[in-house]
């Protein structure tokens, strides 16, 4: 009998140590994502601390980088186009955050009973409808890590998990995300500040270089 309790007690604290393991929480690090958009597939890394997040992607000749928080109630966007020797930095007025959070999807979500691994996590697959447009999306999602919200998997905060595979609208563009790798990690000094060598724009100014303007 002695055996038996020593036995169940020892799987038991095997799978608390899994559990530990499953429920591990990075607060600070980076994040690899392969992002694909209209057929054009690119690594972007989110670098994050605390409530601070830093998403940077290359598109072209452009370095793109996205700063903001998890309250939702800042963000710049830095565009850096070394051929051009331009160092452009919109920053958001709250008037902006209000305006993108209109512009925002909303969410709801079905759990299925699909599984499957992917980058090295078990994840499960939730249906996400988007009550706006009428749209569904899977998304794939884990328990095993958690880290913060950013700005491609805030829309799936609350869908009882990690995003890990899934995809979301951006200018009127499908853009698919799949996590690559996550690795905790001290981020540099200055990954969330907006160098002085960046000229300040307004959203605005911003979306007119890129013919979004009005």
């Amino acid at each position: 009998m002695n055996n038996l309790k020593r036995t169940a007690l020892s799987l038991a604290l095997v799978a608390a140590g899994f559990t530990a393991q499953a429920q591990k929480s990075i607060t600070e690090g980076v994040i690899v994502y392969n992002v694909t958009s209209n057929g054009q597939q690119n690594e972007a890394k989110n670098y994050f601390k605390g409530d601070s997040s830093s998403y940077q992607l290359q598109q072209g000749p452009a370095d793109i980088k996205i700063i903001s928080n998890t309250k939702g109630d800042y963000m710049a966007v830095l565009v850096d186009v070394p051929v051009a020797s331009m160092k452009k930095a919109a920053i958001s007025t709250p008037a902006d955050m209000e305006q993108m959070k209109g512009m925002e999807p909303t969410f709801t979500s079905t759990p299925t009973t699909e599984t499957q691994t992917l980058a090295g996590y078990k994840c499960t697959k939730v249906t996400a409808k988007d009550a706006k447009s009428g749209k569904t999306y899977d998304v794939w999602v884990t328990k095993d890590v958690t880290v913060p919200s950013n700005n491609l998997t805030k829309y799936y905060a609350n869908f009882g998990g990690m995003p890990v595979k899934f995809s979301i609208s951006q200018m009127g563009q499908q853009v698919d995300v799949v996590l690559k790798s996550i690795t905790a990690e001290k981020v540099k000094a200055g990954t969330f500040a907006v160098p002085a060598d960046f000229e300040k724009i307004t959203m605005q100014e911003l979306m007119s270089m890129r013919g979004g303007g009005n």
